[in-house]
């Protein structure tokens, strides 16, 4: 399977020769601006299954103290993928062209989601992170 992808001006693209895994929706506040939104639509994928295909050159990179962080397009500012140790982690789904065959198993962090958002009833929630991870 490929998975394609590019940013909202589509000067960066990338392809993933393989399968997404463990997607969720973070809502916690960090997510928020990073993403602008309510929350994040995030999946994990296997870091060798990734490549850029176009405009590597125009990505700028956020890393936090905890060596976290986001690449964006510095035209567009799309969020593309978050790193972990400089190593790319997974993708944002907004940015995936067509079906990335993977839907939102959880939704994390709805302990410190905006006043304003509304989770429907019946989806995997956690006030934190999911328990098993701690």
């Amino acid at each position: 399977m490929v998975i394609e992808g590019e940013c909202f001006c589509g000067k960066v693209s990338y392809k993933i020769e393989g399968l997404l895994r463990d997607a969720r929706s973070c809502h916690c506040s960090r997510c928020r601006k990073a993403f602008s939104s309510q929350a994040s639509a995030y999946a994990l994928l296997d870091p060798e299954d990734f490549t850029w295909v176009s405009g590597e050159d125009l990505l700028t990179t956020y890393i936090d103290k905890n060596e976290c962080g986001f690449k964006f397009c510095c035209i567009c500012g799309s969020t593309l993928c978050g790193v972990v140790g400089g190593i790319i982690h997974g993708i944002t789904l907004g940015c995936v062209s067509g079906d990335p065959e993977v839907q939102l198993g959880r939704h994390i962090y709805v302990g410190s989601k905006a006043s304003w958002e509304i989770i429907p009833e019946g989806v995997v929630q956690y006030q934190e992170d999911v328990p098993e991870k701690r």
